[in-house]
């Protein structure tokens, strides 16, 4: 999601001036931190008025995003949305089903006092991670894993009595659907991996920390490289998307090269590329990464020969000869269309 303006928060005070309808969690929380706002989320009486009143106004585009929840959501071109569920209840009662403190939390969004009967706030100051009841974890698993990013992204942390059940519910963490648990790793960094390891939520999920300490930082960083360090060909044991999926494929498949001659990178980056020097930090070679640089620099933009002016039938000779003519263009032997035709003819003499 992209952050959300502050017209847009000011507009959807004034749509919903005269109505029973909260701001609440991560969106006050983060306010209330002067973060970034990053998503709205409203509680109101009435969710499809809300929605469709908003919408009106904003010129977003209403949809119903759960009809078994009632939840409705406003999405705009710039990528901005808001979200409205309707109250469970009372407003105190809405709340306590909630996970944390912090994310309990209501501001009226007709003007008025915060609301929070759970201490929310007091938590904030002292940057304290509580959970509103014992059952948070049994009633959402997936709870487990976001207490571990909100510590990591808020700078956080769980107090006592939560972290003691977030171990004793350890073995729930990998029973929600694949798609939440991806969507909820993707947003941790190193220290949140290791943060799952200490609290015993990493070994349930398939994940380990044996090749972190080999991963090269400095030069490649991204949630994927993080999630192939530590899960391996396990990750695919998750909804991955097509283009993680090859990503993946390549930094498993790869081999560091056995040295910087522009042969051997010319080789490695035929398997590795366009993640060559992500594949060199998983690998630890990060010795190569200048020549991996050098090699994309330099690299032409046109090959020597297409595939039918080498008089070759089509089928996989023609990719074995191109391929070759690659690797001696990019090793120095050839420069020529001239040369490369010459070296494909000889390859196709009879030995």
């Amino acid at each position: 999601m992209r952050a959300v303006s502050s017209s847009t928060l000011e507009l959807l005070r004034e749509v919903l001036a005269g109505e029973d309808a909260y701001l609440v969690g991560g969106a006050l929380r983060d306010e209330l931190l002067g973060r970034e706002l990053v998503d709205l989320d409203v509680i109101c009486a009435d969710s499809r008025k809300a929605a469709r009143a908003f919408a009106a106004r904003s010129g977003g585009a209403p949809f119903a995003l759960s009809e078994r929840h009632g939840a409705w959501r406003v999405t705009f071109p710039s990528g901005e949305c808001v979200d409205f569920t309707p109250l469970r209840g009372s407003l105190d009662e809405d709340l306590a089903l909630r996970d944390f403190t912090v994310n309990a939390i209501a501001e009226p969004l007709s003007g008025g006092e915060i609301v929070d009967p759970l201490g929310g706030r007091r938590d904030l100051a002292e940057r304290r991670l509580r959970a509103v009841s014992e059952r948070i974890f049994e009633d959402d698993p997936l709870r487990l894993l976001r207490a571990v990013r909100l510590e990591e992204e808020l700078e956080l942390y769980l107090d006592a009595a939560t972290e003691k059940l977030v171990r004793a519910r350890a073995e729930l963490v990998a029973s929600p659907a694949g798609e939440r648990i991806l969507a909820e790793l993707e947003r941790l960094g190193w220290p949140g991996y290791e943060r799952l390891e200490e609290l015993g939520l990493l070994a349930p999920l398939d994940g380990s920390l044996e090749l972190v300490s080999r991963v090269e930082r400095s030069l490649a960083d991204s949630p994927w490289l993080r999630l192939v360090t530590v899960f391996g060909e396990r990750l695919r044991r998750l909804p991955i998307p097509g283009e993680l999926d090859r990503y993946l494929g390549a930094l498993l498949r790869a081999q560091s090269p056995a040295d910087d001659s522009p042969r051997q990178i010319h080789r490695f980056r035929r398997t590795s590329e366009p993640w060559a020097l992500d594949a060199l930090a998983f690998l630890g070679a990060a010795e190569y990464a200048s020549a991996v640089r050098l090699a994309r620099e330099t690299e032409p933009e046109e090959p020597l020969l297409r595939g039918d002016q080498l008089g070759v039938a089509p089928g996989p000779l023609v990719g074995k000869l191109l391929e070759l003519i690659a690797e001696e263009r990019a090793a120095g032997t050839i420069s020529t269309p001239e040369e490369a035709l010459e070296l494909a003819r000889r390859r196709l003499e009879p030995s």
